[in-house]
């Protein structure tokens, strides 16, 4: 399937790809805040150093090429394999806490999308109506149904999560906002480098390092007082 990125589906994927997407992601920081209440944050270099490296070895890398693939099983459909692709990022996740962020974000961006689409819903394969359906799966699926073109989805998802992280860094750092507008502008060149390397990633290359990250979610909720959710 060969789309172009017409002008109505650029302002398409604007929408879905847009923080102000009522599907919860301000409310999470990642591990973020923790690491900004211990000190291992506190600088905007500190942060763009944080999330260069999870673009170059996070699991973030995962989640945008099982994006990529539940894409084109849309395309099919093979639902086989958008509930395989589905239950192995399921099994990813190293915290209980992590797993349910992305359940919770999925099952709003397709609840979302139900609302809007209702005449598209039957499109989406039974698991993703059932309520754990991971949040890059979900985007997938309404991006194939929106008929966004893939390179331009998948670029957009991992410009929109470092948008929502470094919103999160702008109130738990704290940092300015045009601090935070300055990292993201100095995050274009990473999040080119990683999206082209996850476009030739095959499933022999799904590694990630995301102890840091891990840790970080665990030690959230023992915080004293917390901005975001666990």
């Amino acid at each position: 399937m060969n789309l172009q990125l017409t002008q109505g589906r650029l302002l398409t994927l604007l929408q879905l790809s847009s923080p102000a997407l009522p599907i919860g992601a301000y409310s999470y920081s990642e591990g973020i805040e923790t690491l900004a209440t211990q000190g291992t944050i506190a600088t905007g270099s500190d942060l763009f150093h944080w999330l260069s490296q999870e673009l170059n070895s996070g699991s973030i890398r995962l989640e945008a090429a099982i994006l990529r693939w539940s894409y084109l099983a849309a395309s099919q459909p093979d639902f086989e394999a958008l509930a395989r692709w589905n239950q192995w990022l399921s099994a990813l996740r190293e915290t209980a806490e992590m797993r349910s962020q992305s359940w919770q974000m999925g099952r709003s961006l397709l609840r979302l999308f139900a609302d809007l689409e209702p005449e598209l819903t039957e499109q989406l394969p039974g698991f993703a109506r059932q309520g754990d359906c991971n949040f890059a799966i979900a985007y997938s699926l309404v991006a194939q149904a929106w008929q966004i073109p893939l390179e331009e989805a998948a670029i957009a998802f991992l410009h929109s999560w470092a948008a929502n992280l470094i919103s999160a860094a702008v109130r738990a750092v704290p940092l300015g906002q045009t601090e935070g507008q300055r990292l993201l502008q100095q995050l274009t060149a990473p999040i080119q480098t990683a999206h082209a390397e996850i476009a030739a990633m095959t499933e022999a290359d799904l590694m990630a390092c995301n102890w840091g990250v891990a840790l970080a979610s665990m030690q959230h909720e023992a915080l004293y007082s917390r901005l975001f959710r666990s």
